[in-house]
């Protein structure tokens, strides 16, 4: 578009811009640089890993001689090689490096091999003999809850009296659901490469979320102090949560094996490896019982969530706090009570995952809702729209929040009506009475979601910039890149504040050594704190540079303006370069920090009370499946999503992180099992056995758009919201057109029995036993 004449010239990406990813072309062409393309330092050692074959016994012997004697074996290391402390455990310290007498999970690390080549890594590390004393493992929740074992106490969160409520209630359901766990399977494996310095000093090359909790292991580990360790991470080929605390294994054996050698190493784990050693999203049995009234409105409600930990506590609290914190959704519940049970079980430790629990929690009450309207032959969306949030007294969370921005009537209204809901539903059911094989399901299902880490100490960002003479910008943050976009948006907002075009801003790696303290890139506020703490770094450059031109060209401040690239200094202008370099030989500093800390978030844990978040971002999407009632198999046909983005900083890659939200979360949902053995042996290590969506399993009519009203009300960087997790939770939809379809198999008057994944056998599972229950309710009706 040719800008008319005379028009003043905008700068080129700012914020609001739909601007392609900084790396896109990179990433397109292979010429982006992760850890395993860096070019290796002389003499660089492989790590491979010894693990455990059981999942819970003592070691009565490990025998290790013949893996000292392989071929290009330089060192193998084990618990007694640790200089420092034998624990990555990131909240509790319950999660050795490696394991000393006790094996807790199959897969758990006993050793690790140093050698000149991964593949004699790999193959030395298979020649360990190890003796046990097997013991009983718990593998499974229900185990977990029978035995009393968790990682931490049961935590219990409530608001008015659930159980009165209930019990008064006209209407009364209970039920069940457990959903499972999901791999990350990043396109990038764990990796990190272990660099020693002088006096002590590691470099550590790595592949993580949290590059600050990196460096506090690695000293840890190897004795030092935190600034004797420096992380870099550049780019990661993926993380989803899966590099935040669970990278920390495997730079600190990359540093222990530097450190005994003296040489670099490098720690790549295998496929197979990096799905066995690493821990999932948290699987979840949920159960409630909810008392209802004839509209479908909830009076009273008590949920129990369930979650398998793993053997260490890692970061369960969180996620099954948020979990918690995510079981209204969008609904008001007056009288609720919500119990989690944080299960300790002889599996890996599960993790972070994109959504952290808040995916589990909006499961359970989706499912309640879902099933109160079957029970009263009610649309869904109706029952939905009886429940949401609304004006006082109807706009208090359970956790004593209120809900002061609720845009979700006017995002239900919009995609109802774009989505041509109650036109599709008719014909739905018209198809699936013509049709005995094949059904269709339609769902439509809201999303509310808390932005803010729940710790209030964790909502911080800190940002680094230079300038240099030639006006060309330095950008350096707390948080990292893995594919999201985190690093474009950021540099945005700098060329927005410094009226530069982005072109000009170099984007960097992060650093400990350049920001120290940072938070983990995760929970979807990485833009609102490293972007918040940009924009404070460059206002102070921009603030230096107004107060020097004003004096060195003998104007008032109000006369020195920013736009497009020049500065207007009254009544003449000069390039933002000209009066760098003015500022330069005028010794003002052109460096920066700068911080961020949200204002008004706290939560009292011990009252279950506060405003654990800042905001909310808000979304919903309707779903259409088809299912073959034969085979179980089922393909979605159609998605319409609208998110609330707030006023988005980059629409293009605000429209990226949907699309593929969604798709992860019904990759969760539909078909992403993971499996161990009767031994609790991990069964679904690899791409063979653990299946991803494709390009084949998007709907071939797939509507995404943003809320083009949407405008965040708190003062949030240009009015913009987060966008990273709550898309996952749209696929929700799916699960709900499943059973759907499911149920009008059986004549639509039952609710079907479905856990997640929804797989074919489980949808064909689901099938027959409804028609099973409906046929016995006709038998006994006819009796």
């Amino acid at each position: 578009m040719t800008p008319r004449r005379g028009a003043a010239r905008a700068i080129q990406g700012g914020v609001h811009a739909p601007l392609a990813h900084d790396s896109a072309l990179k990433h397109a062409t292979g010429e982006a640089l992760y850890v395993d393309d860096l070019a290796e330092p002389e003499g660089l050692l492989h790590a491979a890993f010894g693990i455990s074959g059981i999942a819970h016994g003592r070691i009565l012997e490990m025998d290790l001689e013949a893996v000292r004697a392989a071929p290009g074996v330089v060192a193998v290391i084990t618990a007694a090689d640790v200089p420092g402390v034998n624990d990555i455990g990131v909240i509790i310290a319950d999660e050795p490096i490696f394991a000393e007498d006790l094996v807790q999970f199959a897969g758990q690390c006993l050793f690790a091999v140093g050698a000149e080549t991964v593949g004699l890594a790999r193959r030395a590390a298979r020649l360990a003999r190890v003796r046990y004393a097997p013991e009983d493992p718990i593998l499974t929740i229900d185990e977990a809850l029978e035995r009393q074992a968790f990682v931490l106490p049961p935590y219990r969160m409530a608001r008015g009296d659930a159980r009165r409520a209930i019990d008064r209630s006209r209407h009364r359901l209970a039920g069940r659901l457990r959903t499972g766990g999901q791999d990350h399977f990043y396109l990038e494996g764990q990796i990190s490469v272990a660099i020693p310095g002088e006096d002590g000093d590691m470099l550590i090359l790595g592949s993580t979320q949290h590059p600050t909790q990196v460096q506090h292991a690695v000293a840890k580990a190897l004795g030092l102090a935190d600034s004797a360790v420096v992380v870099e991470v550049r780019r990661m080929g993926g993380g989803f949560g899966g590099k935040e605390s669970q990278a920390a294994l495997f730079a600190v054996i990359a540093a222990l094996l530097a450190r005994r050698t003296g040489r670099a190493v490098k720690a790549r784990a295998s496929r197979d490896d990096d799905m066995i050693m690493t821990g999932k999203r948290h699987d979840f049995r949920i159960d409630y019982e909810v008392g209802f009234d004839a509209a479908g409105r909830i009076r009273g409600i008590e949920i129990e969530l369930a979650s398998r930990c793993g053997f260490s506590a890692d970061l369960s609290p969180g996620v099954n706090d948020r979990a918690m914190f995510h079981c209204d959704n969008a609904y008001y519940l007056g009288n609720v009570a919500i119990t989690s049970h944080r299960c300790k079980t002889n599996t890996v430790s599960n993790t972070a995952f994109r959504g952290y629990g808040g995916p589990q929690g909006v499961m359970a009450i989706e499912l309640v809702i879902d099933e109160i309207a079957r029970y009263l032959g009610k649309d869904p969306l109706d029952v939905r729209r009886a429940n949401l949030y609304g004006a006082r007294p109807r706009n208090m969370t359970p956790y004593h929040q209120k809900v002061t921005d609720n845009v979700l009537p006017e995002v239900l209204d919009e995609l109802e009506a774009s989505a041509q809901y109650r036109a599709r539903r008719a014909a739905v059911d018209a198809f699936n009475a013509t049709s005995p094989v094949l059904k269709k399901g339609l769902a439509l299902t809201p999303v509310k979601f808390g932005i803010s880490y729940t710790k209030a100490f964790m909502n911080q960002g800190g940002a680094l910039i230079h300038v240099y003479t030639d006006g060309s910008v330095h950008l350096n943050h707390g948080g990292t890149e893995m594919g999201q976009g985190l690093f474009t948006k950021v540099a945005q907002i700098v060329a927005e504040v410094l009226q530069i075009d982005v072109t000009h801003i170099k984007i960097t790696a992060t650093s400990t050594g350049k920001v120290p303290n940072a938070m983990a890139t995760s929970g979807s506020v990485s833009t609102d704190l490293n972007g918040a703490a940009a924009q404070n770094a460059a206002m102070k450059l921009k603030d230096r540079l107004t107060a020097f031109a004003a004096e060195h060209y003998g104007i008032p401040e109000r006369e020195v303006v920013f736009r497009a690239g020049k500065v207007r200094l009254g009544r003449k202008s000069v390039t933002f370069a000209e009066l760098v370099k003015a500022a330069y030989l005028g010794r003002i500093p052109l460096s920066a920090t700068g911080f961020f800390r949200t204002p008004g978030v706290h939560f009292d844990r011990e009252a279950a009370r506060g405003r654990p978040y800042r905001y909310f971002a808000y979304g919903a999407a309707a779903a259409e499946v088809i299912v073959d009632t034969l085979t179980g198999e089922h393909r979605l046909l159609r998605a319409d999503i609208l998110q609330d983005a707030g006023r988005s900083l980059n629409p293009a890659i605000d429209l990226g992180q949907v699309e593929g939200g969604f798709i992860q979360g019904m990759g969760w949902l539909t078909m992403e099992e993971v499996c161990w053995d009767g031994d609790g042996r991990f069964t679904t290590h690899g791409p063979s056995t653990y299946k991803i969506p494709a390009c084949g399993d998007l709907p071939a009519d797939f509507r995404v758009h943003l809320f083009a009203s949407g405008r965040n009300r708190e003062d949030v960087l240009y009015r913009s919201k987060a966008v990273g997790e709550p898309p996952v939770m749209l696929a929700i939809s799916v699960f709900h057109a499943l059973r759907d379809a499911i149920a009008s198999a059986a004549g639509g008057g039952l609710s079907p029995l479905l856990d997640a994944p929804a797989t074919p056998e489980r949808v064909l599972m689901s099938i027959e036993e409804l028609r099973a229950r409906a046929l016995e309710s006709e038998r006994r009706a006819a009796e």
